[in-house]
């Protein structure tokens, strides 16, 4: 017999209407039980999983209202219906029992056609609030699953916007005025090569894990995670009026959190990394990217390309914004120093701001940077060549370090090296020899013209080289010549 039609519980004092109805009940394909009294009936409940109940409310004893009552406080109308049979004249019972949480009635004498009816009717109900429930209950599992997956990414304002729009995941895009920020690890790419592949997850891991802890609570959302790059969006696809200012504090907060990261690099015996990061502000297009088998939420436009050339002139612990994004954040910024520099792909020269801070409400700031250069003994000849965006120049000049601290040197050189230039060099021994290993450093000045040559900055330094400076640091006498 099919017992997918459901399981019955008969609930009757008396006997040849119980036994009646079950036998005709069971005729039908449901699987039968039967209570003589409301004591019987409750204690079945109990021991086994019932699809419906067919309650007689006059009984001895215990009343069907009271076995009503009792059901109701431990199973929902939805999850256990109740079909009650009552004298036809009994309107005050009916209206009891619905009020109790009956899902239907029936009247004695039992008209079965009826009572098939109305027994079909409240299995159909339960099943269809089954699926109902069973429907909501994987909704919820797959919006916790966007939750968790694009919470990594997005604010859960963001998240919360997309899944309650139903055109959020739509292909398509509009015009939208953000400020971006970009940050980048210096010189990770030749650090990685040296350490092994977990200690590089490891360190990239912590490194990302605490940044992406810090752009959430500043509301922005990461459009792009590549290696040790970020690039982050403030103003889309939620706009504010702050979305610059909360931009430049973003960016304040994660260089200072990068003092924890190396506290930690250092515990796990890893080296310290240093961080640089550009902030910009301009109308994008903003949008879903893609098709409709692998879509991202992006951005593009000019903007983004200046973006990624304010970063490319920071050094590390350093914060660079635009002329735009300075002006957005008004006088909240904290300045060091402005400079003009001519970037690739960009006609007219720009304007960058070394960001110090940022007050008002968020009074972050970042530390002073103290540099004392110390005078060499003996010069340390060199050779370098000028990196081309990832290539490296053929060309090959010659010069000394004539002066060294632990985050730079000055080099002499008669070969006019450009400010923001990106180099490679090679260090030589007294004889002329190569020392193992490649130093990059990033110009960032020129020399007073008595001392031609340029100030570099350290942007990747390998262990040996960098035990090399040290001793000599050590040997050497103290002086600034800054």
């Amino acid at each position: 017999m099919d017992t997918a039609q459901g399981s019955l519980l008969v609930v009757d004092d008396n006997p040849m209407n119980r036994d009646m109805l079950a036998r005709r009940l069971a005729r039908r394909g449901y699987t039968v039980a039967v209570a003589a009294d409301g004591y019987q009936a409750l204690a079945m409940i109990d021991a086994q999983p019932f699809d419906l109940v067919l309650l007689d409310i006059m009984m001895p004893g215990i009343s069907g209202l009271d076995v009503l009552k009792t059901v109701r406080q431990r199973y929902a109308a939805a999850d256990l219906p109740v079909i009650m049979v009552t004298a036809k004249d009994e309107s005050d019972d009916i209206v009891a029992a619905l009020q109790l949480g009956a899902n239907d009635y029936v009247t004695k004498p039992l008209d079965f056609p009826v009572v098939l009816a109305r027994t079909q009717t409240q299995l159909a109900l339960k099943r269809a609030m089954q699926d109902i429930q069973r429907l909501a209950a994987q909704l919820e599992l797959r919006n916790r699953f966007i939750r968790e997956t694009f919470g990594r990414y997005l604010t859960d304002e963001v998240v919360t916007s997309l899944l309650d729009s139903p055109e959020g995941l739509q292909l398509g895009g509009e015009k939208r005025r953000v400020t971006m920020l970009i940050s980048d690890l210096r010189g990770f790419t030749s650090l990685s090569g040296r350490l092994a592949p977990e200690q590089v997850m490891a360190m990239l891991n912590r490194y990302l894990g605490t940044m992406v802890e810090i752009i959430m609570q500043y509301q922005g959302t990461i459009d792009e995670i590549i290696g040790d790059a970020m690039l982050v969006i403030f103003g889309a696809p939620i706009w504010r009026q702050d979305d610059a200012q909360r931009a430049v504090a973003c960016a304040v907060a994660m260089q200072l959190a990068m003092a924890t990261v190396n506290t930690e690099n250092r515990r796990a015996g890893l080296p310290d990394i240093d961080m640089g990061i550009g902030v910009h502000t301009g109308e994008v297009v903003v949008g879903n990217i893609g098709s409709h088998k692998r879509t991202k939420y992006g951005v593009v436009g000019s903007h983004v390309n200046l973006t990624s050339r304010v970063q490319s002139y920071t050094i590390g612990g350093q914060i660079l914004v635009s002329e735009v994004t300075q002006q957005e954040i008004g006088p909240l910024g904290r300045l060091r120093k402005q400079m003009e520099v001519e970037a690739k792909g960009i006609a007219e020269p720009i304007t960058l701001y070394e960001l110090h801070g940022i007050g008002g409400a968020y009074s972050l700031f970042l530390p002073q940077r103290e540099e004392e250069l110390v005078s060499l003994q003996q010069q340390i000849p060199l050779q370098y060549t000028v990196l081309e965006g990832e290539h490296v120049g053929r060309t090959v000049y010659k010069g000394h370090f004539i002066t060294l601290s632990a985050k730079g040197g000055e080099v002499r050189s008669d070969h006019a090296v450009a400010p923001w230039s990106n180099l490679r060099i090679r260090l030589l021994g007294s004889n002329g020899e190569t020392i193992p290993g490649e130093l990059y450093v990033k110009v960032l000045r020129h020399l007073p013209e008595s001392r031609p040559g340029f100030y570099a900055h350290f942007t990747s330094i390998p262990p040996d080289i960098a035990t090399f400076f040290q001793r000599l640091l050590a040997s050497s006498s103290p002086g600034n010549v800054g």
